[in-house]
Order: C-alpha cells, then structure tokens, then sequence
C-alpha cells in the first residue's frame, strides 16, 4: 500500500476545500473563496489554481498507486 507523505495529504486538502466550495455556490452561491480574499484578487486567483494543480496532482497520484498495485 503507498504511503500518504504531506505533499498527497496538503493536495487532498486542497482538492476537498475546492469541492466543498463548488457544493456552497451550487446549493447557496455564495462563493466562501471569494468571500474570504475577495479584497486580494492574486490570492483568490492563486487558491483556484493550487487546488487545480492540487486536482491534477491527485490524479497522477491514483495514476501511479493504481499501477503499482497491478504489477504486485
């Protein structure tokens, strides 16, 4: 089994921030990203694309796990 180290955790967190904000703007709209930087558009930016590069980083992480579980 592959081993979590704390970059695979801090991209999860990030991905799962990304996702419960999507759930608040389809239920409520209210976008808690924005809200919360809307005053420093760089840092607002800048969390959307950590959590994209977060996203893509986890599915090279599935990826890779899903091919080392094959060859065992």
């Amino acid at each position: 089994m592959y081993k979590l180290n704390s970059l695979d955790k801090l991209a999860a967190i990030l991905v799962l921030i990304g996702a419960l904000n999507l759930g608040l703007i389809g239920v409520s709209n209210i976008d808690l990203v924005g809200l919360l930087f809307s005053k420093i558009p760089a840092v607002h930016r800048g969390v959307y694309i950590l959590v994209g590069v977060s996203a893509l980083y986890l599915v090279f992480l599935i990826s890779k796990s899903k091919k080392a579980l094959i060859s065992k």
